[in-house]
């Protein structure tokens, strides 16, 4: 009887999920490593943040997904190293060895090296990110009240760092939070003063995307009272005042950083292997000088015709990269493999409600209908009805009724094991 063939994958974000879900219950032992325990749906993070929905509603067990696998296997461990020579994973209490190997690992935030940002800022790209974010800004208003302190010196405001869809996304959410959600929460505190402050390198919020789209989201946060700052870099921020390279400085103690993303590189691959942080990989996703190892999503860099400095890192190129290594993992041996070429499936976001603009390859609009397309949309993409239903209901009731009953502050607690 022939041996199965062995595939572990690392990470179980958009990438690692859709190929453990094409070689599902296939002629293959596949084992799935991630250090948290669920699948995360990314592009609604900023909800979390903001108290509209449970990180439960976009949180997945992989344990869950793959219970009636016969075949898939998930183990609860963060890779340290790989040693490609003896085809082994090292991971934080475990060795795993492997016939075919692929990173799936995604991205972090990039602070581009400034340990005081990464200290002081905080980061949204995973579900404990984002309900920090919650729970400090609900905190800063708590304390100006127990404490009596001014509330004009600034200290409160929220400034957004990056004017890509997240930061667009957070700066629109937040705008109706403080116009709709907290005056009544907090009805002796003047939140006319509070700022919401999007900080961008560029002329025009979402760069990638159309003129049309850049002009529109700008115009709907100049209506939401946002406060756009165009053209310029910060270059510092010390948890109580950002500092831009200009000269200008913003009084905060809430600031969020979504100006970029770098790659999770795993030990174990020289340097000439990777670009910009991420795995150099052929158009088969397969890491250049390996036979057996592979990157696909965010931490992959292929280079194509169509996109001579790789693709963009968004949720469709990890999702149709896991497809096409998938469908080639199940080939017989003399079929040949199918190259990845990504077709743009076009772009979108929205800025509050009843705004939104979507870059469709063959359209484009803004607006009402943009709106309700992106709700329905994303809608589709969460993977249970059970999710799915329930996020419905949250947005139904905060449409009607203005309102959101999930900003609870959950901080963990912190035993104190020291010995009498």
């Amino acid at each position: 009887m022939e041996t199965r063939e062995k595939i572990i994958i690392i990470g179980g974000g958009f990438a690692g999920l859709q190929l453990a879900k094409s070689l599902n219950n296939k002629n293959k032992k596949v084992l799935v490593l991630d250090k948290v325990n669920h699948h995360m749906f990314q592009p609604l993070f900023y909800q979390v943040a903001c108290g509209r929905i449970e990180p439960s509603n976009i949180s997945f067990p992989f344990r869950k997904i793959f219970q009636a696998s016969r075949n898939t296997q998930f183990r609860l461990t963060e890779v340290q190293k790989i040693i490609p020579e003896q085809n082994k994973v090292i991971a934080d209490d475990a060795e795993f060895t492997y016939d075919k190997l692929i990173i799936a690992t995604g991205c972090k935030t990039n602070f581009f090296g400034n340990k005081d940002l990464e200290k002081q800022a905080f980061g949204m790209k995973n579900t404990q990110e984002a309900i920090s974010i919650r729970n400090h800004v609900l905190l800063t208003f708590e304390k100006l009240i127990l404490e009596k302190r001014r509330s004009d010196d600034g200290n409160w405001n929220i400034v957004i760092v990056g004017s890509g869809p997240t930061g667009v996304e957070l700066a629109g959410a937040f705008s109706e939070m403080k116009k709709e959600i907290l005056p009544r929460d907090y009805p002796y505190m003047n939140f006319s003063q509070l700022e919401i402050i999007l900080v961008s390198s560029t002329e025009k919020p979402l760069a990638v995307m159309s003129h049309e789209s850049q002009d529109k989201s700008e115009q709907y946060l100049k209506d939401l009272g946002v406060r756009f700052m165009s053209g310029e870099v910060v270059t510092e921020y010390d948890g109580d005042k950002v500092h831009l390279k200009s000269g200008k400085t913003i009084p905060s103690n809430n600031v969020i950083w979504a100006a970029g993303v770098t790659g999770n590189v795993i030990e174990g691959f020289p340097s000439e292997k990777l670009v910009r942080n991420r795995y150099i990989v052929d158009r088969h996703n397969k890491i250049k000088g390996y036979d057996n190892i592979f990157a696909i999503g965010d931490i992959a860099y292929m280079e194509t015709p169509k996109y001579p400095q790789g693709h963009p890192q968004v949720a469709n190129v990890a999702i149709h990269q896991a497809k096409n290594l998938g469908k080639n993992f199940l080939r017989k041996k003399s079929e040949p493999w199918e190259e990845y070429e990504y077709k743009d499936q076009g772009s979108m976001a929205t800025i509050g409600k009843h705004r939104a603009v979507v870059d469709l390859p063959f359209i484009k609009f803004q607006g009402l209908f943009a709106w309700y397309f992106w709700m329905f949309l994303h809608l589709m993409l969460i993977l249970s009805v059970r999710n799915k239903l329930a996020i419905f209901f949250n947005w139904m009731w905060s449409y009607f009724n203005k309102d959101s009953s999930l900003r609870l502050i959950i901080s963990p607690n912190v035993k104190n094991n020291t010995e009498q």
